[in-house]
């Protein structure tokens, strides 16, 4: 395992993420190279950027793949011969993992963004504190995973271990549903300039996302689309529900029970209080502590972590 501290790492894709993550990792003294088809905000910004693949990947230990998903099989074919270690950024992690078939590939997914794209909205603190997923699967290299660890928070994400089935499952729920949700209620302006004019918190919070390019949300959702369909049956059921419930000769009374449980879990979402864990160097700890709902924090001779005091995943 190597230390984070200098690492050689060309970001391939200067999007938001691609481009953030760039900034990032410069601004914590990391060597960086940059790739994009079209590199020129960022070399305008100061930063090194390739004008090929290859001449991206010299001298590099690290490679990021900051590309859209349907684009991940192509530029990770052009890792070949490319001897460091492969992760990714994309959103969904059972379709990269098929996609890139290097042999060092881990995958990976910083849970932060905003509802902008490109280089110009890219941020240097776009990760600070953010979960950052790291796939930990049966071909892992376990000396790669943990240098990829140390990199990921040098930054001052928080690395939480899983693998790309469990990842999946999870963003579908707190992801890839949502995206959706945004857009469905969004589209209830249609028309509806009154409407628009009363709108304000809630409709501002529960629609944030549904600014994001639909070709976004589009291959998120799509790229995970099992998933997705499951999680977006199960709310679909709770909203018929409501809608039942708004039927009922006193719809209130009918209502409560239905939105007591769901309030509640709102309520207590973030855990606030958590304790700090030592983790053994091993695929079954570390995958222990991810579905815990803990992270890794620190990454040396011992793993360092948090762990939320009371896992209410079974509640």
């Amino acid at each position: 395992m190597c230390e984070s501290a200098d690492v050689n790492v060309t970001v391939l894709g200067l999007g938001l993420i691609g481009g953030s993550l760039l900034r990032a990792l410069a601004a914590r003294g990391h060597r960086v190279t940059g790739y994009d088809v079209d590199g020129s905000a960022a070399a305008a910004a100061g930063f090194p950027v390739a004008g090929t693949i290859p001449a991206a990947l010299a001298d590099a230990s690290v490679a990021v793949l900051a590309v859209p998903l349907p684009a991940l099989a192509g530029v990770g074919a052009e890792l070949a011969g490319f001897p460091g270690i492969v992760t990714d950024v994309t959103s969904v992690k059972g379709p990269a993992r098929a996609a890139v078939a290097h042999p060092r590939f881990v995958g990976g997914h910083p849970m932060a963004g905003t509802e902008s794209s490109g280089f110009a909205a890219s941020d240097p603190h776009l990760f600070d504190g953010c979960a950052w997923v790291l796939c930990l699967e049966p071909e892992t290299d376990l000396d790669d995973w943990l240098t990829l660890a140390g990199l990921i928070t040098s930054l001052g994400a928080r690395v939480v271990p899983a693998t790309a089935a469990e990842h999946d499952q999870a963003v579908a729920r707190i992801s890839h549903v949502p995206h959706l949700l945004a857009t469905a209620l969004s589209g209830l302006l249609e028309g509806q300039a009154q409407a628009a004019t009363l709108a304000a918190g809630s409709f501002r919070d529960g629609t944030r996302v549904a600014a994001t390019r639909a070709e976004l949300i589009a291959a998120m959702c799509g790229g995970n689309a099992g998933p997705t369909a499951e999680n977006l049956s199960t709310v679909i059921g709770a909203l018929s529900a409501y809608r039942d419930a708004l039927g009922a000769e006193d719809p209130i009374a009918a209502l409560t029970p239905l939105l007591e449980r769901p309030g509640l879990l709102r309520r207590e979402w973030p855990a606030t209080t958590f304790s700090t864990v030592e983790v053994e160097p091993d695929p079954a700890a570390l995958l222990a502590l991810g579905r815990a709902g803990g992270w890794l924090t620190e990454i040396g001779p011992v793993l360092v972590g948090k762990r939320p005091e009371t896992d209410r995943s079974g509640s």
